[in-house]
């Protein structure tokens, strides 16, 4: 959700920050801009318009910017339409500060009315105008920039991470953050503000991660970091391991496609880093672990798991897994409702795990922090190193799935599968529910999950036929039962977010109970029927279907000769333990999803009004 570069040093700044903008596309925005220092002028300039960075591009080469001090933005809406007023950079009334923000400021009105009182005037309808000007009312009052940035961060209530530089002092570049993802990059007489690691990653791979209520003053040769009370932070900087390669798309027509294949070989590494010896090792969880130094893992009595969207279905996925393995009652709960009615519940033996792919959602953060308070131990699984979520959190476990571009999530969703079984079967050794003998029978199963998934990649072409004979349906239902359930709802996820098709995931067991009243032959019914022991009820969904003229694609275990007798169009996976099918199940979902948005000629990376870190409630 919107994207900041910021960069001073002695390159071609709109080259740089062009770029640094491009590699934050995934991100979601609906505008663009950039300002830079104009050395030869001594003052700022800016561009900036509605649409996408191809759009600012094309204006920068009629108008170009030359200077090696600015700031860039890729603005996601909020307050007032996507418009070039409203697109960031915005400027203070005398045009010598320039500001980009990404977050939501609660208090603006307040601070809004305030400063019309004081003559200040405003052109634009968001709430990031208010902070600038704000900034701008303690910078005439003798203050330096940083200082009169700390004192406006000070009053600012919500969530900001912005990126700032004067004309006054064209030696520096600020930033602040609070609640929103911001970092600092590293180089050698340079240094570089970003929302995250892809935009400098061409530039350096020396990183420090900006904890909440910092701020950080930029200069060519030096960085300084401080609270907002002023007192000086000294942090370590971390290298990032992967490389930009990895974050593009290497030939694929999509990224979505690309972490779509990408899903064996994330699972192999998992599995390699965790089964050592026919045993389940989680070294964050080891003895050098506060949640285990506060609490036995193996004394706890319930668990909440608090996601949002993919990594919500991840959760419910995670339930049926570690209450049927640990025999431990678990709650899935959305992080937006959690924090609402459900955070009493906690006691000092439960467990909160909290999924998110970038570890910067800010209804998970929030119930991270509600459940702290309440005196919870929070694991994380999370797969963005150094996020915020990750810090706020006793212990994490990194799925390590590389970046991932693409709004719609997919590799990162069967990584925290995996991880999550994992999870179950270490837990389940601590608590002793399971022998010896019947997890080892497990971990070898999971095993087989990437050569299986590489089994179902290897029939694209019957899976895209099926998904392009049914792109013109308005509507489609999913329906699983049991383990599978998770997986409707995430298989009506992915279509809706990249195809806009109305799709809805149901129990299988619920069709009677009202959605069986819209099937009739101008909806798809998507049916997950692999082998397990409701399958003979899932057929008897399948029939009730038919019989009302329902369209169904089936998504069933190789061999199935039933399923055939009843269905024409059937997408086949491997046989496998109903336990471990939403592994398997996942990848005909998404390419399902994958193929019917691209025959609907859709934007498949970044599909409209979403985001793929949502920072803001």
């Amino acid at each position: 959700m919107c994207g900041i570069v910021g960069y001073i040093g002695e390159r071609d700044g709109q080259k740089l920050l062009l770029n640094g903008l491009k590699c934050l596309e995934y991100r979601g925005y609906d505008s663009s801009g950039m300002a830079i220092y104009l050395e030869k002028k001594k003052a700022i300039s800016l561009r900036k318009l509605s649409g996408k960075v191809k759009n600012l591009e094309v204006l920068l080469e009629k108008k170009p910017l030359f200077g090696s001090l600015g700031i860039a933005h890729t603005r996601w809406a909020t307050h007032g339409p996507p418009n070039q007023l409203n697109a960031h950079p915005h400027l203070d009334c005398k045009g010598e500060i320039a500001l980009v923000h990404n977050g939501i400021i609660e208090n603006y009105r307040e601070i809004k009315q305030m400063l019309l009182k004081e003559t200040h005037t405003f052109r634009s309808q968001t709430d990031t105008e208010v902070i600038v000007h704000l900034i701008e009312k303690f910078y005439y009052k003798d203050a330096s920039l940083e200082e009169a940035t700390r004192r406006a961060a000070k009053l600012l209530k919500g969530s900001f991470a912005i990126a700032l530089f004067s004309d006054r002092e064209p030696d520096k570049l600020i930033g602040a953050r609070c609640g929103s993802p911001l970092i600092v990059g590293l180089g050698d007489k340079e240094n570089f503000l970003a929302s995250d690691v892809p935009a400098i990653l061409d530039y350096t791979k020396k990183v420090i991660f900006l904890e909440e209520n910092e701020l950080v003053v930029l200069e060519k040769e030096r960085v300084k970091i401080t609270n907002f009370e002023g007192e000086i932070i000294k942090r370590e900087p971390v290298n990032i391991s992967w490389t930009k390669e990895e974050a593009q798309k290497q030939g694929f027509p999509h990224f979505m496609l690309k972490e779509i294949l990408e899903q064996p070989q994330v699972l192999e590494k998992i599995l390699e880093q965790r089964i050592k010896d026919s045993g389940i090792f989680f070294e964050e969880l080891g003895s050098s672990s506060p949640v285990l130094l506060s609490k036995k893992l193996s004394q706890i009595k319930n668990i909440f798991i608090v996601a949002c969207g993919t990594a919500y279905h991840a959760g419910l996925v995670g339930k049926y897994i570690l209450e049927s393995l640990c025999r431990i009652p678990v709650l899935a709960e959305v992080s937006s409702e959690f924090r609402y009615h459900s955070s009493f519940l906690i006691d000092k033996d439960t467990l909160v795990i909290a999924i998110s792919q970038s570890g910067e959602t800010a209804d998970t953060l929030a119930s991270v922090r509600q459940a702290k308070m309440q005196g919870a131990e929070v694991i994380s699984i999370c797969n963005v190193l150094g996020s915020t979520l990750t810090r706020e959190s006793d212990a994490v476990i990194y799925t390590h799935a590389g970046p991932e571009i693409s709004v719609a999530s997919t590799k990162t969703y069967t990584a925290q599968l995996m991880i999550l079984y994992l999870f179950a079967l270490y837990l389940a050794v601590l608590k002793e529910t399971l022998s010896k003998d019947r997890i080892n029978d497990y971990l070898e199963m999971l095993k087989q999950i990437p050569p299986k998934q590489r089994q179902i990649l290897s029939n694209l072409k019957i899976i895209r036929e099926i998904a392009r004979k049914h792109s013109h349906f308005g509507s489609f239902l999913y329906l699983g039962r049991n383990i599978n359930y998770p997986s409707a709802l995430e298989g009506a996820l992915k279509l809706k977010e990249i195809s806009y098709i109305p799709a809805e995931g149901y129990a299988a067991g619920e069709m009677k109970h009202g959605p069986i009243a819209l099937i009739d032959e101008y909806r798809a019914v998507v049916c997950i029927i692999p082998e397990s022991k409701l399958y003979d009820k899932m057929l008897s969904n399948i029939q009730e279907i038919k019989s009302r003229s329902g369209k169904v694609i089936a998504i069933a275990s190789e061999e199935d000769r039933k399923i055939k007798e009843l269905v024409s169009q059937v997408i086949y996976i491997p046989k496998i333990e109903e336990l471990f099918s939403p592994l398997l199940v996942a990848l005909p979902l998404q390419l399902m999803a994958y193929y019917i948005a691209v025959k609907r000629k859709c934007n498949v990376d970044q599909p409209r009004n979403l985001a793929k870190s949502v920072t803001v409630e």
